[in-house]
C-alpha cells in the first residue's frame, strides 16, 4: 500500500439512509460512499480525490447476513466479508460465494471489507462478483424516489461502472434460493497467495442426477466487467455431464471471453486456462450437490 497522505475530503456521517440519499443529492458526483474503506482508501493514495466521503458507518442494521429458505440470501451493506466466512448458511447453501470471501486477502482485509463493496467496486477481477454473478440475484439501491432492485445480469456496465445513481445508497445484495440439486464452485488463479486474480470463475448447477437442469457460469479479468458465459451455459443445459461436454464447454469458454494483456498476465494465458478453470468450477459445483466440501479440499483452486 501507498505511504502517500489521503487528500483532503470532508466527512459525511449520515446517522439514516434517508440522510445518505439526501446528502448524495446534494452532492452527486463529487461524494464518494465508504463501506469498509478497503478499496477507496487506496484509490484516494494513488489519485482519487472526491470532494466528499459518505460513510455508512453510523448508520444502524445494515451490517446483517440472512437467510430464508423461500427468498434467498440477503447480505447488508455493511456486512464484512469475515461475517460471510463465518455463516454455516453461506457456506453449505452459497459455497462459490464462501469461498470467494474466504480467499479475499488478509483477515485485516476481510474484517473491514465489505462483500457489498466489492460488488460496487466492479472489478473485473473480484471475486465476490463473480461468485455473485454465477448464483444468481440482484443488488438493492435506495435513492429520492425509494427502493428498486437491480439484476446482477445488469448491474455491471462498464469497467468500474455499475447501476447505481450517484443519489443512490446500495443497501443489500440478495442471492436466489436454492433448489433441490443445488451446487456451486469457485477458483482463482494469482500470481501469488492473496494477489488479486489473474483469472478467476465461477459455477451454480441445478442437477438431476447426472443431468445438469439449469447452470449459470461466471468468469472475472476475462472482459471489462464480470462476464456471464451463456454460450457455454448452453452446452451444459439439459445434459448429462460427461467428460466429453465438459471439454466442449471449454471450448465454448475459449471463444467467448475476451482478454487482454495486463500487468497481471497476457491474454493467450488467459484464454488458454479460461476452459480448464470452467470445467474445474463446473466438477466442484457438482460435486457440492451432495454437501459443501470443506474448505481445505479447495485450496488448490
Amino acid at each position: 500500500m501507498s505511504s502517500r497522505v489521503l487528500p483532503v475530503f470532508d466527512l459525511l456521517l449520515p446517522s439514516n439512509l434517508e440522510e445518505a440519499v439526501g446528502l448524495l443529492s446534494q452532492h452527486g458526483d463529487q461524494a464518494a460512499v465508504m463501506a469498509g474503506g478497503t478499496d477507496l482508501l487506496v484509490g484516494m493514495k494513488v489519485g482519487m480525490s472526491p470532494a466528499f466521503i459518505l460513510s455508512l458507518a453510523d448508520i444502524q442494521g445494515l451490517d446483517y447476513v440472512a437467510f430464508d429458505a423461500k427468498h434467498g440470501l440477503r447480505i447488508g451493506a455493511m456486512a464484512t466479508l469475515s461475517q460471510v466466512v463465518d455463516s454455516k448458511v453461506v457456506n453449505d447453501k452459497y459455497h462459490a460465494l464462501w469461498y470467494s470471501a474466504f480467499t479475499n486477502g488478509t483477515p485485516q482485509t476481510r474484517n473491514a471489507g465489505t462483500v457489498v463493496g466489492n460488488i460496487l467496486r466492479a472489478s473485473p477481477a473480484g471475486d465476490c462478483c463473480c461468485a455473485a454473478l454465477a448464483h444468481g440475484g440482484s443488488v438493492l439501491l435506495q435513492g429520492p424516489a425509494g427502493k428498486r432492485e437491480v439484476d446482477l445480469d445488469e448491474f455491471w456496465l462498464d469497467y468500474r461502472k455499475t447501476a447505481r445513481k450517484p443519489d443512490e445508497v446500495a443497501v443489500e445484495l440478495k442471492l436466489k434460493a436454492p433448489e433441490h440439486g443445488y451446487g456451486s464452485g469457485f477458483a482463482a488463479l494469482t500470481r501469488s497467495y492473496q494477489d488479486l486474480a489473474k483469472i478467476n470463475a465461477a459455477a451454480r448447477v441445478i442437477m438431476d442426477g447426472k443431468v445438469c437442469r439449469k447452470v449459470r457460469l461466471a468468469m472475472g479479468a476475462v472482459a471489462p466487467i464480470t462476464l456471464r458465459l451463456k454460450e457455454a451455459e448452453k452446452v451444459l443445459t439439459g445434459q448429462e455431464v460427461t467428460d466429453q461436454l465438459l471439454e466442449q464447454m471449454a471450448a465454448a469458454v475459449r471463444k467467448e471471453v475476451k482478454p487482454i494483456d495486463d500487468v497481471r498476465s497476457t491474454a493467450e494465458y488467459r484464454r488458454e486456462v479460461a476452459g480448464v478453470l470452467a470445467k474445474r468450477v463446473v466438477q466442484d459445483a457438482i460435486k457440492s450437490v451432495a454437501g459443501p466440501c470443506p474448505y481445505s479440499c479447495f485450496m488448490g483452486a
